[in-house]
């Protein structure tokens, strides 16, 4: 014991003398600002080879060497948006079950094959693709790429695993529901695309995933899981022949059908504008969302625009510096802007206390309104830049990460070489780009507002702004209509 105490003794005199030495050598007053970002550097990325198999599939192999590693995503273009508009989640729900067995392997088989090559193996969906991604030690990639096209190939979606992924679904949306951040961005779906395929949420509703029989998730499979609407993206330690080789080894006999794929049935979003309270007693915060409609991903103005949001988000941009670090009012306030590839929106949120509810959204409001009338001063300008420029950086690191990107683009319709073009593409905005995208796409005036918390907190100070602001008890939502509110039967 004595022993003991001599070492915290001793070590608590070390750390006093520590902070002694460093008063003594930062005792100046901090730096106001950080330091300027250096200038970005030109980076190369490898080019990408290409090739479409005769079944329609296109393959995109995209070597980079430096680790003994692969990854591999086979994308599905069709996502949620295909969801029939009573079913809502079955698409993600079919991208879900695609690692839950197949007629050669059961999902306990598919999971221990994958772990004896000491890979991983995960499927999903977002709106506009479903996706099945490995990743193995280029050596094992064969085995690793057998494994990922049976999952695509060949699912057997028995029912008791429907019925697992469905219980699983539930549960989180029972969750979720009860989350005003997560409520508030369900409900902006439905004001910005209204009826259309891109209004629900990608997993479904409580009122949907019931409804959700095998025969359906089968259709989806049979319609949309198809060679000549797929993508096999190859990244890592491959070369452009062995990749093709795989390829064509474990896809060139998927066959692809003689009908025609269905046809998307996409609404452009809506431009009217909501003030829309969701009125949740429990709630121990309120969620506060700004939203419009937006650019889709293939716009000119697309560079203009993720950077005119970057002056917004982060933790040094305008929401947070002005909601949270000027005024304590949140934890974090951002900004984004979802590019997807027949529509987009742009949102900005906040998490606040119920009190300062209306407060908040009088803040984000002005804040993007400051973005089409103000000024954005080089410094600034530089700054969000290098910050957008870092995170895409980072997100290049990995195999996985170089996989992605290069599967976003393709997914989309863009240029693959838009990846070496990127720094000087963002680079290129000046000021009046800003200017003129927050002008042209960032109307306040003309944007919705939705807050979701203990509405009586916040709703006498909201009317003020918005005498016509619509209330919706949270046991009446209904993300199933645009709508939003539960149709009151009749007796």
């Amino acid at each position: 014991m004595k022993a003991i105490l001599r070492r915290s003794q001793t070590a608590l005199s070390v750390s006093f003398g520590l902070i002694l030495i460093c008063a003594g050598v930062f005792g100046q007053e901090p730096q106001a600002t950080p330091p300027p970002p250096t200038a970005p550097h030109s980076v190369q990325f490898p080019a990408p080879a290409e090739k479409t198999l005769a079944n329609g599939l296109r393959v995109i192999v995209v070597r980079r060497s430096e680790l003994p590693l692969i990854s591999a995503q086979l994308l599905i273009k069709s996502g949620a948006e295909v969801d029939p508009p009573e079913l809502a989640g079955v698409a993600d729900m079919t991208a879900s079950l695609l690692t839950r067995g197949t007629t050669n392997r059961s999902a306990t088989q598919i999971a221990e094959a994958i772990e004896a090559l000491g890979g991983s193996l995960n499927s999903g969906s977002g709106y506009d693709a479903s996706f099945i991604t490995t990743g193995v030690m280029s050596s094992r990639a064969g085995p690793a790429i057998e494994i990922l096209a049976d999952a695509v190939r060949n699912p057997n979606f028995k029912d008791e695993e429907v019925e697992r992924i469905r219980r699983q679904d539930l549960n989180g949306l029972r969750v979720a529901m009860g989350t005003p951040g997560t409520v508030a961005r369900f409900v902006a779906g439905r004001v910005i695309y209204g009826d259309a395929a891109y209004g629900h949420p990608v997993a479904g509703t409580p009122e949907s995933l019931p409804r959700i029989k095998r025969d359906d998730i089968v259709k989806i499979h049979d319609s949309f899981y198809r060679p000549d609407n797929a993508i096999l993206v190859l990244g890592g330690d491959i070369t452009s022949d062995t990749g093709f080789a795989l390829a064509q080894k474990y896809f060139g006999d998927w066959v692809k059908p003689p009908t025609e794929m269905p046809k998307s049935n996409i609404a452009a979003p809506s431009g009217n504008r909501r003030v829309l309270v969701i009125d949740m007693p429990s709630a121990g915060q309120t969620a506060v969302l700004a939203v419009r409609p937006a650019i889709n991903r293939s716009s000119p103005d697309y560079f203009r625009g993720i950077v005119a949001n970057a002056i917004l988000d982060g933790y040094s941009g305008r929401l947070n510096w002005e909601i949270r670090v000027k005024r304590g009012l949140s934890y974090g306030a951002g900004s984004f802007l979802d590019t997807r590839r027949w529509g987009g929106s742009f949102f900005a949120t906040a998490q606040t206390k119920n009190e300062s509810g209306a407060e908040v959204a009088s803040l984000t409001l002005a804040e993007i309104s400051k973005l089409a009338t103000g000024d954005v001063a080089d410094t600034e300008l530089t700054t969000r830049k290098a910050s957008l420029l870092g995170g895409f950086a980072r997100s290049m690191e990995t195999t996985s990460g170089l996989v992605g990107q290069f599967s976003s683009l393709a997914s989309q319709g863009i240029s693959l070489d838009e990846i070496n073009r990127y720094v000087t593409n963002v680079q290129a905005i000046k000021a009046a780009d800003v200017k003129s995208f927050a002008s042209a796409h960032l109307n306040a005036d003309s944007t919705s507002v939705i807050i979701v918390g203990d509405a009586k907190k916040f709703l006498p100070d909201l009317q003020k702004q918005f005498p016509n602001a619509e209330v919706i008890p949270a046991a009446q939502l209904d993300l199933n209509s645009a709508s939003l509110r539960k149709t009151v039967s009749r007796n």
